[in-house]
């Protein structure tokens, strides 16, 4: 008796969709569940007192923004290949976000979203990944910067400065320079061949992101009752942001890597190390598990048979 290849394939590609989804959640229980420093009993004892209907739905808020942002942003990037719907783009970009969980620093979202398009859309759907991420990386090292710069810390920023200076100038003279076909200067080409619109409002929708995931942080801060002027602690924010997303990690280890760049930060403030780490995995868990337990869904209900173009 012979078995239908196209079964066998079908098996298979249910067979991946599944370890996807059980290898993130797994990573999820992991880091959950075997953090020493959690303290469970005083974080619930904690959330009894804080939280009310309202800062609970003001949070929740603040994350349904969050990745709401970053799917129009998609959605007005993938016109350059072609135009899709809310629904389309949420479910390309938190799928996308489950495939990459376990990747390091969300590689694994760029391979996500191509599988969506047809194989010779691959590259352009890559491309457009990378200028999605690029903004959003571009913001935190501005503000980043500036962060860093009114907290005092004046020669790290002008470092970053210098070190941003010399790439400018690096990239300019060098542009023309080819490896394996390719060149800045083939890079700038093609970022400019997107229209000037689409990039404005990717821009737009890429502040607009980055004030809500600050706020949202800045929120907790103010709810767990740290005690700080506004400037000092939206500037620490923007710190902590630039320099653990400046760190290779892979998504889910992102509440320890940004969680110790912040103790670091907060710590100097005076604001106690336990609340820095309960706000650092109430972020990660408002934005990053959440949005994969939806994605998960995304994944296991993924169409392999797109038309080919």
């Amino acid at each position: 008796m012979t078995s239908n290849p196209k079964n066998q394939k079908k098996n298979h590609i249910y067979i991946i969709k599944l370890l996807i989804v059980i290898g993130a959640f797994y990573f999820i229980y992991d880091r959950l569940a075997n953090d020493k420093t959690l303290d469970w009993g005083k974080f619930g004892q904690l959330v009894e007192e804080k939280a009310t209907f309202i800062s609970i739905f003001i949070l929740l808020l603040f994350s349904f923004a969050n990745r709401y942002f970053e799917i129009l942003k998609w959605q007005n990037l993938v016109k350059v290949i072609e135009p899709i719907s809310i629904g389309e783009s949420s479910k390309q970009v938190l799928g996308a976000l489950t495939a990459g969980i376990f990747t390091p620093n969300g590689l694994g979202e760029y391979a996500g979203k191509a599988l969506f398009f047809s194989k010779n859309e691959t590259k352009k759907v890559i491309f457009l990944n990378l200028i999605c991420n690029g903004i959003q990386m571009i913001l935190s090292v501005v503000f980043g910067t500036i962060g860093l710069f009114i907290l005092g810390y004046w020669t790290w920023s002008l470092a970053i400065i210098g070190l941003a200076i010399f790439l400018i100038l690096f990239s300019f003279f060098t542009k023309k320079i080819k490896i394996k076909g390719h060149s800045i200067e083939k890079l700038i080409h093609k970022t400019n061949e997107i229209p000037k619109a689409i990039h404005n409002k990717n821009i737009g929708l890429a502040i607009c992101r980055y004030l809500v995931f600050s706020h949202q942080y800045y929120f907790l801060f103010l709810l767990f009752g740290v005690d700080l002027p506004y400037i000092t602690l939206i500037s620490s924010i923007a710190a902590v942001y630039f320099l653990a997303s400046s760190l290779p990690s892979f998504q889910f280890l992102d509440f320890a890597v940004k969680g110790s760049v912040a103790i670091f930060f907060f710590g100097k403030l005076g604001v106690n190390d336990w609340i820095v780490v309960f706000i650092s995995t109430l972020m990660w868990f408002l934005n990053v598990v959440l949005p994969v337990v939806i994605g998960s869904y995304f994944v296991l209900t993924f169409k392999t048979n797109k038309k080919q173009k």
